[in-house]
């Protein structure tokens, strides 16, 4: 019969560290995405996950920026994968910086799913940003942790920049600018991020500024969030001239002015599963701030789909007045929460709003305007009273005033559900016009065109038929608008995984205009009040914040894993503490340069570059065994330890370029100052090895504590065993369960 270990009784939102090993409280797969929540153990100091399956044959170690600590708990997050199944192991690694095996836990049966990429972003197999189709990262692609501590401080070479390195966010994007530099590149965000954290901002308008050389130069260029509270505050988003940019996974408070802004000559742009709130306060129709997603100024293919908009004022404009169109948008499975109108707003543009939920939308759902083309298609529209208007005519033309005094935009539609049980519904076709027109031809089916007989009362726009053309369209999958409600709130619908860290419920009434799109003030107060959960990095010393050596070349991430998404080591400087890494205990002083050495299997990247002003200072907390492994070693392979110069006369590896120095006794408590020896060289890894060769101490101690814990541990049958959702295991696994009303685990 298999053992059941008595744990204290403690909350369900609890958990305390234990001296049983990890437990496994939360694990599940997502899109492109898997992630595990784990109790803490006693004498762990950090964590290591690691992964199995998709794209990795074996367990590999993720970065460790995507092992965080949230107080009670831990959370790793990994993202770059393919689609299928998975399993996710945690490792604690005790103050000595070694792997405590004998307590690892992991989770299996993870189902990870693409993303759709259905829209015109991705038009004749066009992937924008750092990643593939499958969802793996692009040959080469660069990756950095963007946390509130290393916003200011990641750095790397970007060709043809005006200075290198560049350091820090916004100083990464601008040496993109020159248009020298095509690596993909993606920022992972964790945490919360405010405006006080960037280096700069690039735009006083919006902040952090995306552009291109000249109009659509590809950037290849990702922002992420990792896991489901990464979050930005008091800055927004500028794109220009970019192609190839894409947002994921963020949750936007308080921006500058517009949340995302595609502004000018922008081309296959995808912005997806973000959560945008309110941005500043500027009171009358700016109280809840400007535009939450815009495109404009010739802005085209762009992909918006799968965000949720919480209460925002003035959502989506598609265009300004200087286009000539059609600039082809789509946009799909946004989830419109009480927000209140432009959904979106188009003008000029051709654009198609297919499986969108339209949720207590206050003042009007979509609007066409100067000539554009909508295709409105299979939406399900909830409590919104004016779901469709063209421009001066239909239900636009009828009362005081209009949403838009400009020419009319002409609107297909079909398959949508519009609930006509809410007071002052309108809505006209051609099939029951008003005195004043209709707001749009609505046809029997999907490959029905509009007759070019059909033009707009004002401006005489006829409909270009953009949606049957397939030159074109692109493929895709619309279910039915029935459908639409489950599908954008579910598990894979709209927003952030999980639907995010922050939670509001809605008043769900629907009076007049002005009650229905006033600011929210509860709503607000929360998000001025927004605090991260997040504690840090494991493992960083500076933890509190978020990790302060957090990616980029100097922190661990350079290149995202390497060419198999994830995993490969880049890290600066690399210490081993039997076998486990860490490079929390060096000072650097001088800069990083390009190792590019395999060695025991896996690839590193940078090194510390050791010339007149290169340095590595340490203080070991134990006796140790030393290695030093360099990747260049000009002028002799040499280098001084304390003023001492010591020759590299191990193993030469001549293919790979690296050299590997025979092990040097150092003592605890004593100073090391590595420096340049007769020659400019660069140390990859310095493998630090306990002098006794046994394991530590800590480490024993916790074994013999878990193994006296099982003899005492007693037998319960399975018969009434339930896990942590109140469901009924018959045969538990390796896990926490509930029996006679007491939290146990199994080991």
């Amino acid at each position: 019969m298999k053992k059941l270990v008595l744990l204290s009784l403690f909350s369900c939102l609890t958990l305390l560290a234990s001296a049983d090993g990890i437990q496994i409280v939360e694990a599940q797969g997502w899109l492109e995405s898997a992630y595990v929540k784990f109790g803490l153990v006693e004498g762990a100091k950090s964590y290591h996950a690691y992964i199995k399956g998709g794209q990795f044959g074996d367990f590999t170690k993720m970065d460790d920026q995507l092992v965080r600590n949230y107080g009670s708990y831990g959370r790793a997050d990994m993202v770059g994968l393919q689609a299928g199944t998975y399993e996710m192991k945690i490792v604690p690694v005790d103050a000595e910086g070694a792997e405590m095996t004998a307590q690892a836990g992991s989770a299996a049966n993870l189902e990870v799913v693409n993303y759709s990429r259905e829209g015109f972003a991705f038009k004749d197999g066009y992937a924008p940003g750092a990643y593939n189709s499958d969802g793996t990262l692009k040959q080469g692609a660069k990756v950095f942790y963007v946390t509130k501590n290393t916003a200011k401080t990641i750095s790397t070479t970007v060709t043809g920049a005006g200075s290198n390195p560049c350091v820090g966010l916004q100083a990464i994007i601008a040496g993109y600018e020159k248009g020298q530099d095509k690596t993909p590149i993606a920022f992972r965000f964790i945490g919360l991020v405010t405006k006080e954290d960037l280096d700069a901002i690039g735009s006083s308008e919006e902040g952090l500024q995306v552009k291109g050389r000249k109009a659509d130069s590809e950037l290849n260029m990702t922002f992420e969030g990792i896991g489901d509270d990464a979050t930005i505050k008091g800055f927004g988003f500028l794109v220009r001239n970019s192609k190839g940019v894409e947002f994921r996974n963020i949750g936007i408070m308080r921006c500058m002015d517009d949340g995302i802004s595609l502004d000018t000559d922008n081309s296959n742009i995808w912005v997806h599963h973000n959560d945008v709130f309110y941005g500043p306060n500027g009171g009358g129709d700016h109280a809840k701030g400007d535009g939450a997603v815009d495109v404009k100024s010739d802005s085209k293919l762009v992909t918006v789909s799968y965000n949720r908009y919480w209460d925002t004022g003035k959502t989506n404009m598609f265009g300004m007045k200087s286009e000539s169109g059609p600039n082809y948008v789509s946009y799909d499975h946004n989830w419109f929460d009480h927000s209140d109108s432009r959904h979106p707003r188009v003008r000029t543009m051709s654009v198609h709003v297919w499986n969108n939920y339209f949720d207590n939308v206050a003042k009007y759902g979509v609007g066409a305007t100067s000539g554009s083309s909508v295709f409105v298609e299979n939406n399900y529209f909830k409590k919104t009273k004016k779901p469709i208007l063209s421009s001066q005519q239909g239900t636009d033309a009828q009362g005081s005033g209009t949403f838009s005094g400009e020419d009319g935009g002409m609107i297909k539609a079909y398959g949508n559900y519009f609930d006509k049980s809410i007071s002052n519904f309108k809505y006209y076709t051609q099939k029951n016009p008003a005195s004043t027109g209709y707001d749009a031809y609505e046809t029997e089916s999907r490959d029905e065109q509009v007759p070019e007989t059909e033009v707009t009362r004002v401006g005489g726009t006829k409909y270009d038929n953009f949606d049957t053309n397939a030159s074109v369209m692109y493929a895709y999958t619309a279910v039915a608008a029935a459908d639409v409600p489950a599908l954008v709130t579910g598990y894979y619908g709209a927003g952030r995984m999980n639907h995010g860290d922050f939670s509001y419920s809605f008043p769900d009434n629907v009076g007049n205009d002005t009650s229905d799109s006033a600011y929210d003030a509860t709503l607000g107060g929360l998000l001025d009040n927004y605090k991260s959960a997040l504690v840090g990095i494991f493992g960083d010393e500076n933890a509190s914040g978020g990790g302060d050596n957090g990616g980029g070349d100097n922190g661990g991430g350079d290149n995202g894993g390497g060419d198999n998404g994830g995993g490969d080591t880049e890290g600066v400087i690399l210490a081993t503490f039997d076998g486990a890494p860490s490079h929390s205990i060096f000072t650097v002083g001088g800069s990083y340069g390009d190792g590019k050495i395999t060695y025991g299997g896996t690839y590193y990247k940078k090194g510390v570059k050791l010339n007149s002003s290169g340095s590595i200072t340490f203080t070991p907390t134990k006796d140790y065994s030393m290695v030093l492994v360099l990747a260049t070693a000009k002028d002799g392979r040499d280098v001084k330890i304390n003023g001492e110069k010591t020759t590299v006369s191990g193993t030469t590896n001549t293919e790979g370029a690296y050299y590997e120095m025979e092990p040097i006794a150092i003592t605890a408590g004593t100073e090391y100052v590595i420096t340049k020896g007769s020659g400019e060289s660069i140390v990859m890894i310095i493998k630090l090895t306990p002098a006794n060769g046994g394991t530590s101490s800590i480490n024993e101690e916790l074994r013999m504590k878990n193994e006296e814990l099982r003899k005492k541990s007693e037998g319960f049958s399975t018969a009434a065993v339930y896990n942590l959702n109140g469901k009924c295991v018959a045969q538990p696994t390796k896990g926490l369960y509930i029996v006679n009303g007491k939290k146990v685990l199994l080991n």
